[in-house]
């Protein structure tokens, strides 16, 4: 039986370093929502944001990818900032399996910080403080704080909150 993770949050809070190594000690298929947002040019920023039907236009990118891992019985790690409810919405109407959803939190400030600090792919303050507000206005998920932790403290919380039997078919004992 297949499972799914979808980690969301703001900018900056580390949930692709997050979802890539969830990914990895879980052996499951990785997805990032904001490269096929980049790769299939639907990053367009209208008004404040990018557009609910984008993001849908994304999720059934990734479906493709995804339904067959799942049924396969495999786990697929979703990443994106999730910012519309009606992305995780829809997500969830088209993938009948079982499934959490993380929100990865941390301050503006951290974010910001973040975003600074990083090598490539820094997406700038302003852009910064416009996802946060976004992202804070869906408050869906297991919401696990990121500031003041390390990677792995977050990568451990989450695979302890998986189900025990989604665990073991990853070849994980415990968490």
């Amino acid at each position: 039986m297949g499972y799914y993770i979808i980690i969301r949050g703001h900018a900056g809070a580390g949930k692709t370093t997050i979802a890539k190594a969830v990914a990895k000690r879980l052996g499951a298929l990785y997805i990032s929502v904001d490269k096929i947002l980049k790769d299939h040019g639907l990053d367009v920023i209208e008004y404040d944001c990018i557009s609910e039907r984008n993001f849908e236009r994304a999720n059934e990118i990734a479906l493709k990818e995804a339904v067959p891992a799942l049924e396969k019985g495999g786990t697929v790690v979703f990443d994106g900032n999730f910012y519309h409810l009606s992305q995780l919405k829809h997500l969830k109407r088209s993938l009948p399996h079982r499934h959490m959803v993380f929100m990865l939190k941390a301050s503006l400030e951290e974010c910001v910080k973040r975003d600074r600090e990083r090598a490539q792919g820094k997406i700038g303050e302003d852009a910064i403080r416009a996802v946060y507000g976004l992202v804070e206005s869906v408050q869906e998920g297991e919401h696990i704080e990121t500031g003041g932790k390390t990677e792995q403290q977050v990568e451990e919380k989450i695979v302890s909150l998986i189900p025990g039997d989604v665990r073991k078919q990853s070849g994980l004992s415990k968490p």
